[in-house]
């Protein structure tokens, strides 16, 4: 039903009731006339509820261009706050937009989503600003959201990766334990033949010297210099032999 439906029963009613104005007692004549009386209510309400129900979509349209507007014309910088369109669920969630990139026309946001820690490469479209009224609760156990099959196997590569890290490191340090263990028997075989190695048998040199004016860390501290013999020319005599 449409308003021209509606201009038709007008005019055949109205053509109804002249008639009937000549013949005010034909039963026909009353009959068609309740008959489109009643057919102009109910197109009525049904135009009515029709302007209702485009008014009601062409506000929300409205809104929805005035947030897509506000969005897109926003300047996002790094630090700002937002929610960002995940793609593992095609949800909005809480971010914080950790770097921008691309051209002027087609920006790039790295964003991370609060409570999770997942970084996400989004696009002007699928970033829009926080409610007047958001408040970010901390997230938990029961509403923490579910790992993508992606994210699953990225965290098992890093878990394997660390684990062979931590072993790498044990085995090494099992080596050089090996490594010092067999020098100290190496060095206590050679103290027993009298063998004596630097750094390992012997006096240490930060011992604390007899001598009070000697230093710790220098060797001989303390002592006096050695004395040297004075070098003298040889003064040849007339009874020296030069072949003696």
């Amino acid at each position: 039903m449409d308003k021209a439906d509606l201009e038709t029963y007008q005019v055949q009613l109205s053509q109804v009731e002249l008639a009937l104005s000549a013949d005010a007692e034909n039963q026909e004549l009353i009959s068609l006339r309740s008959e489109l009386k009643e057919l102009i209510e109910l197109t009525q309400a049904a135009i009515a509820q029709q302007d209702a129900a485009t008014s009601s979509s062409k506000a929300e349209a409205s809104k929805k261009v005035v947030a897509a507007t506000a969005s897109s014309s926003k300047v996002w910088a790094a630090g700002d706050e937002c929610l960002a369109k995940y793609s593992g669920d095609g949800q909005w969630y809480p971010a914080r937009i950790a770097s921008v990139g691309g051209s002027g026309d087609n920006r790039a946001y790295s964003v991370v989503f609060k409570g999770y820690n997942n970084t996400e490469l989004v696009n002007a479209g699928q970033i829009k600003p926080l409610p007047a009224n958001h408040q970010g609760p901390a997230p938990s156990a029961s509403n923490k959201r579910k790992l993508s099959k992606m994210e699953e196997e990225e965290r098992e590569r890093k878990k394997k990766k660390n684990e062979k890290k931590v072993e790498a490191k044990a085995a090494k340090a099992k080596e050089q334990q090996e490594k010092q263990q067999s020098w100290q028997k190496f060095a206590k075989k050679s103290e027993k033949k009298g063998i004596h190695i630097a750094g390992v048998t012997g006096t240490s040199i930060f011992k604390t010297p007899e001598n009070p004016l000697g230093k710790v860390g220098v060797t001989g501290s303390g002592k006096g210099m050695t004395d040297v013999a004075p070098r003298i020319k040889h003064k040849f005599e007339a009874t020296d032999d030069p072949n003696a």
